[in-house]
């Protein structure tokens, strides 16, 4: 039987530190394998990381997303990529977390450096598919992720 794990502040400064060093800025630690049908994973997020808006079609593919450290800028889209709804997800906050239906688009910006952002959602880890990533944004690597993450950001001034 395997030992149980914890998110503590020891897994909490681990992941802020690799994520850091992640040109990603952003570091994953799952607690579960891949064929597992629930996954759970702790993720360490800075700053300058991009979520870029996507949303899951499939109908078993809700997310939970809790903030265990730190403050988060939720981002909700329509189809069109119009702005419907900015929520400040912050560890000890109002909101802390957030469940997300299936088919809604989303996004994050990390607004407090070495966040801790829990996820869970069904496996197994399906890449984005055909209608599930934002054609009015920039994908991760693309010209104009610095000017949208900062327009992102900017909506939490």
């Amino acid at each position: 039987m395997p030992a149980p794990r914890f998110l503590d502040q020891a897994l909490f400064a681990e992941l802020a530190e690799k994520a850091a060093a992640n040109p990603r800025q952003r570091q994953h630690h799952n607690f579960h394998q891949m064929e597992e049908p629930c996954h759970r994973l702790a993720v360490g997020l800075q700053p300058d990381t991009y979520i870029a808006p996507h949303r899951h079609l499939s109908a078993d593919k809700a997310e939970t997303l809790l903030v265990l450290k730190g403050r988060l800028g939720l981002l909700i889209f329509s189809e069109q990529g119009e702005l419907l709804e900015l929520r400040v997800l912050q560890a000890g906050g109002d909101a802390v977390g957030v469940d997300l239906p299936p088919g809604v688009f989303h996004a994050l910006v990390v607004l407090e450096a070495d966040s801790i952002l829990f996820e869970c959602k069904a496996g197994p880890y399906r890449a984005l598919g055909e209608g599930e990533t934002a054609e009015w944004a920039p994908r991760e690597g693309e010209p104009g992720v610095a000017d949208y993450l900062a327009w992102m950001r900017a909506q939490f001034a």
